[in-house]
């Protein structure tokens, strides 16, 4: 299983990869990335929040990707994911809010 951080070009988001140091960590990020990040393999290119489909979008990615946990950075993120938050559950994905941690 594995962990997703979002807003992956935030010293937030590295902090706390750093912290999870002995599990896998993906970080991943809306905004646009750099290719050399994303070519390490462990930077991933997340849905928009804009999208109308963004939860759904985010539920399949984090099947697709064996994540059982997010941890959310971004405010905008954070109101659409929460509001899905029994959704992600049924799949056994737990949601973490940045000031949760």
């Amino acid at each position: 299983m594995n962990i997703l951080i979002t807003a992956a070009t935030s010293v937030s988001a590295h902090r706390l990869k750093n912290k999870l140091n002995d599990q896998p960590v993906l970080l991943g990020d809306h905004l646009e990335l750099p290719a050399f990040m994303l070519a390490s393999g462990s930077v991933i290119s997340l849905p928009t929040p804009n999208s109308a489909a963004y939860t759904h979008e985010m539920l399949t990615l984090c099947l697709d990707n064996d994540i059982n946990t997010v941890y959310i950075f971004r405010a905008e993120e954070a109101r659409l994911l929460l509001k899905a938050r029994q959704l992600f559950k049924e799949y056994d994905i737990t949601l973490i809010q940045s000031d949760e941690i």
